[in-house]
């Protein structure tokens, strides 16, 4: 990469991983870490599909075992997972499709995919793809994981060499900072 982004030539390219669709002050606030930038920026969104068996499991893991002993068993079968996977994959569009509004009404260029890979290999893949410059991963909260380092943010930064940005959605940056009322102030 030895394009100048100071020249107004050329693109500089984002790839975005976010879990949900952006707000419009979050698609602002990451449009605002580029506003200097004379060249192009880019955002390349990835979204990544919610696995519908995963769903499932979790929904029926979050039963009491009183509940479980006292009800029925449910046969698998009886569950319309393909009706469950269209569901996921409705909403995902619809979160991505908000995502690009969001960061469009920013006055951001952006473009997108929902991705059924697992999220880091898709996130890798498309900075390879789009040659990015940096990366900004877009999260709740994930305290074990991010403490154990198995988040994200975490892993991408093992696997590409941009730099790799973790923002908490819907937090500012002085929330994210510690002034706030975010997760990390008071």
């Amino acid at each position: 990469m030895t394009d100048d982004i100071n020249d107004g030539v050329g693109t500089y390219d984002v790839v975005l991983l976010v879990e949900q669709a952006m707000s419009a002050k979050d698609a602002a606030q990451v449009r605002s870490l580029h506003n200097e930038i004379p060249d192009r920026v880019v955002y390349h969104v990835l979204l990544p599909m919610e696995d519908a068996s995963a769903r499932i499991e979790a929904s029926l893991g979050s039963l009491g075992a009183g509940d479980v002993m006292a009800a029925p068993a449910m046969v698998m079968s009886e569950v319309d997972l393909e009706a469950v996977r269209e569901e996921c994959r409705e909403r995902s569009d619809r979160d991505l499709e908000a995502t690009i509004t969001a960061l469009r009404t920013a006055g951001a260029q952006a473009t997108g995919a929902v991705t059924s890979e697992p999220p880091v290999d898709a996130l890798v893949d498309k900075v390879n793809e789009v040659d990015a410059r940096e990366v900004i991963v877009l999260t709740r909260p994930h305290v074990v994981a991010e403490f154990f380092h198995l988040d994200w943010t975490s892993r991408a930064r093992r696997k590409i060499g941009v730099p790799v940005l973790h923002l908490l959605e819907h937090e500012s940056f002085d929330e994210q900072a510690g002034s706030g009322e975010g997760v990390t102030g008071l």
